[in-house]
């Protein structure tokens, strides 16, 4: 059985989900752990569940980012929990400085209050698992699938017996049945890659994927549809700003506009938009895209003077 877990980032429902999978008796998985900031919320809603924390032996990581797993390392501190991970993301959970240095070089003082403490993990409990890797793990079998797009060192998680794709955030953010968004934090966006990945997911025609931000989806086929074509019309939106020579400084503002007013003819509720900002931030995203264009089809954004 696979349960939910709202890790209420910074108190906040719907924004960061972690599951938690039965693999047998004594035996469960988590699939992402969130921050480091929401590890005791996570392991008091496990025992709320009815489990010992102890008896989460593994957990399968999404990717390295820190709201998806900065809290992994107190897993493995706590309790022995071995940290399964794409291979170019595992050698920055043994040692998270590189990692934790470009963090703070994008949220400076807000590293604390908004990811908690970082840690190292033995690497003995780091286990890089590549693409179509079989995983199994007490009674459950699990399919790797590397979902680049998002980030470099992103998996997701074919659990089949259920018929779901665990995707981290290769399936976008989707706040309480609202519209699919893609999250375009940098350094890694690459559209190209990312909709390879939405093909994938959709060649094993899933009955329901889990992202991280937030939850269950039950209609896989026209959520990675929908979230295709906004990764194309936001990236071309972006281009337009560029090409007009806009700074990133002056796209965020515009940008914040743009999607607001998306989101709210796409029938999400105004009091949504805030948890829509905090789980997929704009500037993030104004970031994330300009390094696309200027990095990969630079002869498209010439004029670009920021």
């Amino acid at each position: 059985m696979v349960h939910l877990i709202d890790a209420l980032h910074l108190g906040k429902p719907d924004v960061i989900c972690i599951a938690l999978v039965e693999c047998g008796p004594n035996e469960l998985l988590l699939v992402d752990s969130g921050p480091e900031s929401v590890f005791d919320t996570v392991v008091e809603a496990v025992r709320k569940l009815g489990f010992q924390p102890a008896h989460v032996r593994h957990l399968l990581a999404s990717h390295i980012h820190l709201d998806h797993t900065g809290g992994a390392w107190r897993w493995a501190k706590e309790f022995g929990t071995k940290i399964y991970v794409n291979p170019r993301g595992a050698p920055h959970l043994v040692d998270s400085s590189r990692l934790i240095g470009s963090a703070t070089r994008i949220y400076g003082d807000k590293m604390d209050f908004l990811w908690g403490a970082a840690g190292a993990i033995p690497e003995d409990l780091v286990i890089p698992v590549e693409d179509r890797a079989e995983l199994r793990l007490g009674f459950r079998q699990f399919r790797v699938l590397y979902t680049p797009g998002h980030a470099q060192h992103h998996n997701a998680y074919w659990l089949e017996s259920e018929r779901t794709v665990f995707a981290g955030d290769v399936a976008g953010v989707l706040i309480r049945g609202g519209p699919a968004i893609p999250p375009f934090p940098p350094p890694d966006i690459h559209l190209e890659s990312w909709k390879d990945s939405l093909d994938k997911i959709r060649d094993l025609k899933p009955a329901s994927i889990h992202i991280t931000h937030f939850g269950r989806v039950d209609d896989p086929v026209r959520t990675l549809d929908e979230l295709e074509k906004r990764l194309f019309s936001w990236a071309d939106w972006m281009k337009q700003r560029l090409l007009e020579g806009k700074s990133e400084t002056e796209i965020v503002p515009e940008f914040e506009s743009f999607t607001e007013q998306e989101l709210l003819a796409d029938g999400t509720p105004s009091k949504d938009l805030l948890t829509y900002e905090q789980a997929d931030p704009a500037s993030m995203s104004v970031a994330g895209l300009a390094r696309y264009w200027r990095k990969y089809h630079p002869e498209q954004v010439s004029c670009f003077a920021g």
